[in-house]
């Protein structure tokens, strides 16, 4: 049993430097409006150096910087058929200040999604008393339940799905990447009632390195982040992209016109060792 507060963050953790970077290339078969989501998340108390560098054919490409959900910063372009490359470096220093939890979050983050079914879940998908048993528990032993039955019913599988399944086409075969582990904890939280995000993050000690996925839910109102694959440490995540599902936090969309990806290498590191303490409720920062 963790002695840890129940939110407790380390001074160490207070004063992290962070440094993340991104490179994609990929072709465009004909003209298409991309949407990026590879830029650090704005938030209070964050300390943000960064580039972004967007080329077609080997020119550079002006990019438009929308606001979405918890600071989420999409870029977007419409571009002609040609090569894509995108190149993002940040470097992020201290913490961000946790956001209140808003109403129009708790009514939003409850509600079923693209891949996260969560109204299909109790019978269907997930045997219906184990659904019932998390609703008996209070939000934080909930959460911590809700991770311990997602990494049950699913084994990492690193290739295991595809970029459309949801929560029907993973539990058939109980294997997942981490956007499948978030997809299905944030269905069963959902479908208590407890509301839940999905997260893409830089994630420092993640291996094998790439984007992640996590879930944030509310406990003792306030969003905290839960990770149900335990690849990486909590505290050294830098949120990305947040949104109900991985429909609003890919990396790299488009508007279905023809894109092939050929590459994407993806780094993050801290400057000091993360210990991740399960227990522990941790704000994203």
């Amino acid at each position: 049993m963790s002695t840890v507060a129940p939110h407790a963050e380390t001074a160490a953790a207070a004063t992290l430097t962070r440094r993340v970077s991104s490179a994609l290339e990929a072709t465009l078969g004909e003209p298409t409006t991309i949407v990026l989501a590879v830029a650090v998340a704005h938030a209070p108390g964050l300390a943000l150096q960064e580039s972004l560098r967007v080329s077609l054919d080997g020119s550079p490409v002006g990019v438009i910087e929308t606001i979405g959900p918890a600071g989420t910063r999409w870029h977007t372009a419409a571009l002609p058929a040609g090569e894509l490359a995108v190149r993002y470096e940040a470097t992020a220093r201290g913490r961000a200040t946790p956001a209140a939890v808003q109403d129009a979050e708790r009514i939003l983050a409850v509600r079923p999604s693209r891949y996260v079914q969560s109204d299909e879940l109790a019978g269907p998908l997930v045997d219906a008393a184990a659904v019932e048993r998390l609703i008996t528990l209070p939000p934080r032993a909930r959460v911590a339940a809700a991770r311990a039955l997602t990494r049950e019913l699913l084994t990492y599988t690193p290739g295991s799905t595809a970029p459309t399944d949801g929560l029907p086409e993973i539990l058939e075969t109980g294997q997942g990447v981490c956007r499948d582990f978030a997809h299905l904890l944030a269905g069963l939280l959902r479908a208590t009632d407890l509301p839940a995000r999905v997260v893409s993050v830089y994630a420092p000690e993640l291996q094998p390195m790439d984007f992640h996925a996590v879930v944030e839910t509310v406990v003792d109102d306030r969003w905290v982040v839960v990770d149900a694959t335990g690849l990486a440490p909590r505290a050294g995540m830098l949120r990305i992209a947040t949104g109900r599902d991985a429909a609003d936090t890919a990396f790299l969309a488009n508007d279905g016109s023809s894109l092939t990806l050929h590459r994407l290498l993806v780094h993050a590191e801290a400057d000091a060792p993360l210990d991740e303490q399960v227990e522990a409720l941790i704000a994203l920062g």
